[in-house]
């Protein structure tokens, strides 16, 4: 089979710059941008992230991070800076928290293009532009605050700079390298500095560039990273010092490591071995962990097959355009000597060659890593777009080959067998958007006479998948009769995923390629509006801040807020909450997962109450509000038996008061 990098013999039709962005911009206005409104901040990591980006806009304190008043030294701080001045501009409120997810997103689809573009041509950046907006889990994987998404827009920008710095000997894009690599650190931890260079120390291996090493700047870059990611780590380190005489990885009041210990050691080195404390982690089973990286990337994962027979029909050549001396040998200039520009083609042949590698590699490394590793479903983000970018590259490269054969016959067909696997991939398409369609009418028809309901919580059915440590636990809870509050988005997505993919097919066998592959990012776009709208209708299921409206509408400022349990159980109502009371929330049990090395601090908040304490104080003093989840409702009601006033009851979560309103 010819080479894919040869098939770029002649210029191919494809979108011009200004019309791509303006259809990936229109994209990310549709997909993106309307979505930032709704739902409000969830429980857990959604809210618990946004209360520390809360402080550090509220107390202007850079360096520790605290949630509920309590240290959070888990996290690096550059996702949190950026928010709290957001918070700054737009006030605290769920827009101004996932407003940087969602300019990640685009800053990751900005690079895809260019990479794409300048590695492939024009149509394979407007394809993987195209990946990027309309793939499901970034999508997913950004509706709650996590630096995934900036973490990925930082790799790769500190990769491409990299690789277009030793190609083209520009400095200052390898000094944009070890910024964004020292960047990356600020917002993800030692992970950020691991998969670079698991990525970029192969490459150069490989390639022999590792012989340019003073075109690198190992000294003065690597001083330009410490002189950025250094600083915070040193002065979180002199802040929060160890206390008392820790023994072992379990801390006690009192007795506690510092930051340096937890940061590093529990938190890195711990965390990939699965013995960091506590334990309030989970696993994907091996075999889910790499299927559902189909998902993750569909529908571009469909056309992973053709991108496999591709590799390896090929896969004699890989090294040989890889090596410096690629392309100066006699044989390559007798075989190129009707071009033009022989020594601009051997320039572009490996720039794409030695991009494929990169990004094949910096995924390999990711995929591996966090397989060897505890997970969750997003660990991988940063993998997600170089996957999209290598497979959107091979469809645009059939496009542009079967385009080029204007009069097929046996003898001109051969140059692309590979396309039937195009075919293929659409008509899997078809059948899986038909199969989805006949799920989601199926669910309709059961909730057909069922009045709607605006609680789903109600509706579900409570599996506990995963015991809800995984970030797609709730999506098994999904029943029949759940549908009743669903019809909206399961109609619109049903109505997509019948005439999508067959439009995209028929356009395919018309040959008119371009209006087929935009057709899928279409489809998808659309299926995607249609998920965040049955997205929000979980708010009562994923969020409580219902139930700090009605706090908020009853409540003097003086009163006190109780969580029975942790404090991620109810981290929605303490961010909705906290301005109003101007104290830390009061915890049952709660001194637990995130709460656990903070509390062991001699001046950390005593928010912590024991049951004795709790029965103590309520229904004395001022006013009490109670917030219990379905685990822990039953004690609760028990110990407080008689004392208890119901005040509102959403999904899974109940709030009570010790006196009539």
């Amino acid at each position: 089979m010819t080479d894919p990098a040869n098939l770029h013999s002649r210029p191919a039709a494809s979108l011009s710059v200004p019309s791509t962005w303006i259809l990936l911009l229109a994209l990310f206005l549709i997909v993106y941008v309307a979505a930032l409104h709704t739902p409000p901040l969830l429980d857990d990591a959604d809210a618990t992230h946004a209360e520390a980006a809360a402080h550090i806009a509220e107390t202007g304190d850079m360096v520790t991070l605290k949630v509920n008043g309590i240290r959070y030294l888990e996290k690096p701080p550059l996702p949190y800076w950026i928010a709290a001045a957001f918070y700054k501009v737009f006030g605290e409120n769920a827009f101004a928290t996932h407003l940087p997810n969602t300019l990640a997103v685009l800053g990751c689809t900005w690079l895809a293009w260019l990479w794409s573009r300048r590695a492939w041509g024009d149509r394979a950046g407007l394809y993987a532009g195209l990946g990027t907006l309309t793939a499901w889990g970034p999508f997913l994987f950004t509706r709650f605050f996590i630096p995934e998404a900036l973490l990925t827009f930082l790799l790769l920008l500190a990769l491409y700079c990299f690789l277009t710095g030793i190609e083209s000997n520009l400095p200052a894009r390898i000094y944009i390298a070890w910024a964004s690599l020292a960047l990356a650190t600020l917002t993800k931890g030692l992970i950020a500095p691991v998969f670079f260079l698991g990525a970029v120390i192969p490459l150069l291996l490989l390639s022999g560039q590792w012989r340019r090493w003073r075109q690198f700047k190992p000294f003065s870059g690597v001083l330009l990273f410490l002189l950025i990611a250094a600083p915070w780590h040193i002065l979180a380190g002199l802040q929060n010092p160890d206390q008392g005489h820790p023994v072992g990885n379990i801390p006690t009041p009192g007795n506690v490591h510092g930051f340096w210990y937890f940061y590093f050691l529990n938190e890195h080195v711990f965390r990939f071995l699965g013995t960091r404390y506590p334990h309030d982690y989970n696993r994907l089973p091996f075999v889910a962990y790499w299927l559902l990286h189909l998902v993750w990337i569909f529908p571009w994962s469909l056309f992973f097959p053709v991108a496999l027979v591709i590799a390896w029909k090929t896969r004699h050549s890989w090294l040989q355009h890889l090596r410096r001396d690629a392309g100066q040998t006699v044989d390559f200039y007798l075989d190129n000597a009707a071009r033009e520009d022989v020594a601009s083609y051997v320039f572009r042949l490996k720039f794409r060659t030695r991009s494929a590698w990169l990004l094949g590699l910096f995924a390999a490394f990711t995929l591996l890593f966090f397989s060897l590793s505890t997970n969750q479903e997003y660990y991988t983000w940063p993998a997600w777009i170089p996957l999209i970018m290598l497979t959107t590259a091979v469809l645009a490269t059939l496009e542009e080959a079967q385009e080029s054969v204007q009069q097929p016959n046996p003898g001109t067909r051969a140059r692309v067998p590979a396309f039937i696997w195009v075919l293929n991939a659409h008509i899997l398409f078809a059948m899986v958007g038909a199969g989805v369609a006949a799920a989601l009418i199926l669910g309709l028809w059961e909730s057909r006479n069922l009045p709607y309901v605006s609680d789903i919580g109600t509706l579900l059915a409570h599996r506990g998948v995963g015991d809800y440590s995984l970030s797609m636990s709730h999506f098994f809870d999904l029943t029949g009769p759940s549908f009743a509050a669903l019809r909206l988005p399961a109609i619109l997505a049903a109505i997509t995923l019948l005439l999508g993919p067959s439009t995209a097919l028929g356009l395919r066998l018309t040959r008119r390629n371009i209006a087929s592959t935009v057709s899928i990012a279409i489809t998808s776009a659309v299926f995607l509006v249609a998920a965040h709208i049955a997205f929000t209708r979980f708010e009562p299921m994923l969020s409580s801040k219902q139930l700090a409206d009605t706090i908020l509408q009853n409540a003097t400022s003086v009163d006190d807020f109780i969580v029975f349990g942790d404090q991620s159980d109810a981290s929605s109502v303490i961010f909705y909450t906290h301005r109003f009371f101007g104290h830390p929330a009061l915890l049952v049990h709660g001194n637990s997962s995130s709460m656990l090395w903070g509390s062991c601090y001699p001046d950390a908040p005593k928010i912590f109450l024991s049951e004795d304490q709790l029965i103590q104080q309520w229904g004395h003093g001022t006013r009490h509000w109670l917030f219990a989840q379905d685990t822990n409702r039953s004690r609760a009601q028990q110990l407080l038996s008689g004392k208890l006033i119901h005040v509102q009851t959403i999904a899974d979560k109940t709030l009570w008061t010790d006196r009539p309103l």
